[in-house]
């Protein structure tokens, strides 16, 4: 941080280190700092691209947003940035997203502002229901346009920019997940709260049986039953369970629909975008969230990581 601060006149605390990587090695740190000179020298305004590869691990492309909205007539933007597709769930993992607005906001505002936007995102996805010990999303307000605050007319405008972009890199993470070929929307709707919904929704995106049956794009349905029934919700009457894949209503009262044809699965499941959705008849709750397949491909990047 020393280092980097005295190349760019700042205050080593206006620094913010941040890494990915083997778990347990410290960093090369002689290697960063030598480094330093040229990576200040290189930075450019329109240097968001390049900084999108230099962050991948073993992702297989990069995640760049880009949104606009308006300030009284003066265009404001949104960029953000982020690298993940493995140990990624809910907390955010081994992921990291940098989102940056060229507006003049207070620290307390963004913070506020960016929790809601990571709460409808970033921590709605899960790709191996693994964790790390390292994940970020950091959101810098660059101070070079407008001043905004809350009571604005703007502020609804900026909200939604920054939500639309955090989804959209979250939902990248997820198409790009390690080994992944399917994206996987979960909607569990009719809950008793959005904690049981919740529970339920990760439990079915957390089984490597469900999992590995959307990568054989195979409409193994009980499977889904199965892992509804074990998500530890309190006196579910699995009599009551609907479950549908995208239109196809194939589980009604907690057992196959009569009109259900397994070919009406099967011509589901081998889509790359499939939505699962699970009404449990306790009340009005509902979340959604994302995840992906898990295939032969997830094994051999995991296995053969530090080879």
């Amino acid at each position: 941080c020393e280092s980097l601060a005295a190349l760019l006149n700042c205050a080593s605390e206006t620094v913010l280190p941040f890494s990915t990587g083997v778990i347990g090695e410290r960093l090369p740190v002689d290697r960063i700092i030598a480094a330093l000179p040229a990576a200040v020298a290189s930075l450019t305004p329109d240097g968001w691209p390049d900084a999108a590869w230099g962050i991948m691990t073993t992702d297989t492309q990069p995640k760049a947003v880009t949104r606009t909205f308006e300030v009284a007539g003066q265009k404001v933007t949104v960029n953000g940035i982020a690298k993940g597709a493995g140990m990624i769930r809910p907390d955010m993992a081994t992921m990291l997203a940098f989102v940056a607005v060229d507006a003049a906001i207070e620290p307390d505002d963004l913070q506020r502002t960016l929790a809601q936007a990571v709460a409808d995102s970033f921590n709605c996805i899960t790709v191996d229901g693994d964790t790390s010990t390292n994940d970020a999303c950091c959101l810098v307000a660059t101070g070079e346009g407008p001043r905004l605050a809350p009571a604005d007319p703007g502020w609804p405008a900026f909200q939604a920019a920054l939500n639309e972009t955090c989804l959209s890199l979250a939902q990248a993470i997820v198409r790009d997940g390690e080994g992944a070929s399917k994206f996987i929307t979960i909607r569990i709707e009719q809950a008793r709260d959005v904690a049981e919904a919740r529970r339920v929704a990760d439990a079915i995106a957390h089984s490597p049986l469900v999992k590995t049956a959307f990568f054989a794009s195979d409409p193994n349905w009980g499977r889904i039953l199965a892992a509804i029934g074990r998500a530890g919700v309190d006196d579910l009457a699995l009599d009551g369970v609907e479950v549908d894949l995208d239109e196809i209503g194939v589980v009604r009262a907690g057992g196959l629909a009569s009109a259900y044809r397994e070919t009406d699965g099967q011509r589901v499941m081998d889509r790359t975008d499939i939505t699962i959705t699970v009404r449990l008849a306790r009340g009005d709750a509902a979340v959604r969230i994302w995840t992906c397949d898990l295939g032969h491909d997830y094994v051999r990047i995991n296995a053969e990581y530090r080879t």
